[in-house]
């Protein structure tokens, strides 16, 4: 979490320091002069900074105040997940020592979820997880339908339809295997008693959905299998390979990812919606009969 703050907290600061700039400018830019008469035929002059100028310095100056202290808040907000960034498992009870959130006033960064960010490090979001890619799957179950479109139809594979339930998972509805929704609803469930506000915001874009990759006949959408979907904040679609997210969604990941759902946000081409099981998650529900 405090890693993805982190540009937020540098873009701030930017901007801090480029109304200072300003403000000293302003301060130091040659100054209007004005010239006092005199009774006899000699004046003097003297150097006065003009009232437009004296406005701009104070506006400037109570920006840099309210910049100032947005930065000292999101401080105090990474300070206080850090000490809550170990989940606890079904069978523990939530408590402080497990590092559980404690809600101890309103959420500073509330307002923030839905915001886009640039994402860091992209290609280690996925460290020690391997990818389901659906060669890899269709290796395991079959094409989960003998003929693919562009539209979501059917699944006629047997094994996994067998598998397939729709359900109420946390804050959305899905169609997905019964293993995949079993641990999403574990993934919600610590999302929401670590940050009930942001889990009131999450929404989805989809998850099963029996296609081709659009754009590429032939090859199977992740979505044919029933173990990936897509997630946003406030129903806002993120924008497909540019490489930022909404801040919301970098939280969702590290929840995720202890789970053992990969992120898209780490793909060749960055699809930061997209989570889905990885292939250390299927392996391990083959093993134990579930898949």
């Amino acid at each position: 979490m405090e890693k993805r703050i982190i540009p937020v907290i540098l873009g701030i600061m930017a901007l801090i320091f480029i109304g200072l700039g300003v403000l000293i400018y302003i301060q130091l830019r040659p100054t209007q002069e004005i010239r006092y008469e005199t009774d006899g035929d000699a004046g003097f002059s003297a150097s006065a900074i003009d009232s437009g100028a004296r406005i701009e310095i104070e506006v400037l100056r109570s920006q840099i105040d309210a910049l100032t202290e947005a930065v000292q808040n999101l401080e105090k907000e990474i300070g206080r997940v850090a000490s809550s960034s170990r989940a606890p498992t079904n069978t523990e009870p939530l408590t402080q020592e497990q590092g559980t959130f404690q809600n101890d006033g309103g959420n500073d960064i509330i307002d923030a979820y839905a915001q886009v960010v640039l994402i860091a490090g992209r290609r280690d979001l996925n460290k020690g997880l391997q990818i389901a890619s659906p060669s890899y799957l269709e290796g395991v179950f079959g094409r989960p339908r003998d003929v693919l479109t562009s539209e979501c139809q059917g699944m006629t594979n047997k094994r996994l339809a067998s598998k397939l339930q729709t359900e109420q998972v946390g804050p959305v509805r899905v169609r997905m295997l019964t293993p995949a929704i079993e641990s999403l609803r574990t993934v919600f469930a610590k999302i929401e008693a670590t940050d009930p506000d942001l889990y009131a915001r999450i929404n989805t874009a989809g998850a099963l959905c029996v296609r081709h990759i659009r754009g590429a006949p032939g090859r199977t959408s992740t979505h044919a299998f029933g173990l990936s979907l897509d997630l946003n904040i406030d129903g806002k679609l993120d924008r497909l390979g540019d490489g930022r997210t909404q801040l919301g969604l970098t939280i969702l990941a590290d929840f995720f990812r202890t789970e053992g759902w990969y992120w898209g946000a780490g793909f060749s081409r960055e699809d930061s919606m997209h989570f889905e099981v990885s292939r250390n998650l299927v392996e391990k529900w083959v093993a134990e009969g579930k898949l």
